[in-house]
């Protein structure tokens, strides 16, 4: 017991009255007999409660073979943390099983796709509600990318943490870190990697994070890190925004003069964020970037 609840005590309950318990009981006995068929017999509970919509993480895909093993190891992980869930991999190209296999194969029912993507761009935009609109047996959602959030900024510390950096590295007016992202013409793209790297700055005790992208924007990695130079930021570590090795994260850890993160994989913040952005999608707590086709919201029980 707390030192508060010492000092107010909970004031004791009044006893129900007769009607008050008789209403409990027979309410209570409802329940109970609506578990039970005519014959007396007790109802299977999967016939009782309805399944919670399938999980379909959506990788982008990669022709580096560590990245579908780290996809799948990062799926194990969100098995393990909701067992009872349905969780099934499509991509967006260059891996089997493709987005629009994964969905036939569901069958009839309700599911949630949940973008292994770091931020908004192209895909979470277009590619994904086409593809659910497409699956026309399937009541479907598309939920918000990964980032920018603040499980994945602790991921991306630990990341760092683990390749070498230490805390008293960012004491120093030379230290600094780039924020390797894969990059996007949406400008929202670029919005949320700034978001990222600022929270990701706070993280680190006012460390400077710079953004920085493998295509499709600027600055590039090596740019990112002559312009700090300029700015007498000669000890930079990179973080490596990335969902899963490729070759974007490879040109990217390559550039990096000393301290280079490994991709954020399969850590366990990764897995709690899939699990949060799907529940999101569900209760309609967050934005989502595809409209729900021609159904009610999904409502998850398990």
């Amino acid at each position: 017991m707390t030192e508060t609840a010492q000092e107010h005590p909970r004031e004791p309950l009044p006893l129900d009255s007769t009607a008050q318990l008789l209403t409990r009981i027979t309410s209570q006995l409802g329940t109970q007999l609506s578990h039970v068929s005519p014959n007396g017999t007790r109802r299977p509970m999967h016939r009782i409660r309805r399944s919670a919509p399938t999980l379909v993480a959506v990788a982008h895909g990669s022709r580096d073979p560590q990245a579908l093993h780290t996809v799948l190891e990062l799926l194990d992980r969100v098995r393990e943390l909701r067992p009872a869930l349905d969780v099934r991999l499509g991509h967006i190209e260059l891996n089997e099983p493709l987005l629009p296999d994964t969905l036939d194969a569901i069958g009839r029912g309700d599911a949630v796709l949940v973008p292994l993507l770091l931020g908004r761009g192209h895909h979470v935009r277009h590619d994904l509600p086409l593809a659910a609109a497409a699956a026309g047996h399937l009541r479907t959602r598309v939920a918000a990318p990964l980032g920018p959030h603040p499980l994945l900024v602790e991921a991306l510390y630990e990341r760092l943490l683990e390749a070498g950096w230490r805390d008293e590295d960012g004491t120093g007016r030379n230290a600094a870190v780039v924020l390797a992202a894969a990059g996007s013409r949406d400008p929202d793209s670029d919005v949320d990697a700034r978001r990222t790297a600022a929270m990701l700055s706070d993280r680190l005790g006012g460390v400077p994070v710079v953004p920085a992208y493998a295509s499709a924007a600027t600055p590039d990695v090596p740019a990112a890190l002559r312009a700090l130079a300029a700015r007498g930021r000669h000890r930079v570590a990179l973080a490596s925004y990335f969902t899963a090795p490729g070759r974007f994260a490879t040109v990217s850890a390559a550039a990096a003069p000393g301290i280079a993160a490994a991709p954020l994989g399969a850590h366990p913040a990764m897995a709690r964020l899939l699990l949060h952005r799907y529940d999101q999608a569900l209760t309609g707590t967050a934005p989502v970037f595809g409209a729900l086709m021609t159904h009610p919201p999904l409502l998850a029980s398990a």
